[in-house]
């Protein structure tokens, strides 16, 4: 992991251009959600134009950074429709390394298709069984019920299955999960969030 200091001055100036302005980062997700009006529009056209000017390779560099930096990564791919980042997102979904996996399953969501549903299976098929690991199950399932509504699928229904896993971790960890479907309901309106942004995209210049 890269961190963003006086050691690694790239790093620090696409922090200062990407992650920061305005507190970016920290608008990423659910906070997203509570902007309206003229503060809604300015957010999705500043958002846009950095999903714009950012190129593959400073990507990559995000991605090498802690969850801020991730974070950012996650939604200016999800905004820009970039599914060639789709197996860097599954690393690092996988890794379950920080808080930034609900960008990640933003992303994945965004780009909407059963690979990236597979990604989501993978990671539940690995978490699922170890309920002294709580990291992002709720989310990732969440989403999950998300990519199956959008694909009319049925992936979803093998973990809810009497003694499925998701019955299994439910049942280790009885105060601490999430009710999936009213996540997937918050999932639902950031995926919007993020469509509405990638229309905006498209109708701008061309990505690097």
């Amino acid at each position: 992991m890269r961190y963003a200091n006086s050691d690694d001055p790239e790093l620090m100036d696409l922090v200062r251009r990407f992650v920061t302005p305005g507190r970016r980062y920290m608008r990423l997700g659910g906070s997203s959600l509570r902007l309206s009006g003229p503060e809604r529009d300015l957010f999705m056209r500043e958002l846009v134009q950095a999903a714009g000017e950012i190129t593959p390779t400073e990507l990559n560099i995000l991605f090498e950074g802690g969850w801020r930096e991730r974070t950012t990564a996650s939604w200016l791919v999800a905004v820009s429709g970039r599914t060639e980042f789709r197996s860097r997102i599954g690393e690092l979904l996988l890794a379950s390394g920080g808080p930034y996996q609900g960008a990640l399953c933003i992303a994945l969501a965004t780009f909407g298709t059963s690979a990236d549903a597979d990604l989501l299976c993978e990671y539940l098929d690995r978490y699922l069984p170890e309920p002294d690991l709580l990291w992002d199950q709720t989310a990732v399932f969440s989403t999950l019920l998300h990519l199956d509504a959008a694909l009319g699928t049925e992936r979803a229904a093998a973990y809810l299955a009497a003694g499925g896993l998701w019955q299994q971790w439910t049942a280790a960890t009885p105060n601490t999960v999430g009710d999936p479907q009213e996540y997937r309901q918050v999932v639902d309106q950031l995926c919007s969030f993020a469509s509405e942004c990638a229309e905006l995209f498209a109708r701008t210049e061309p990505r690097n």
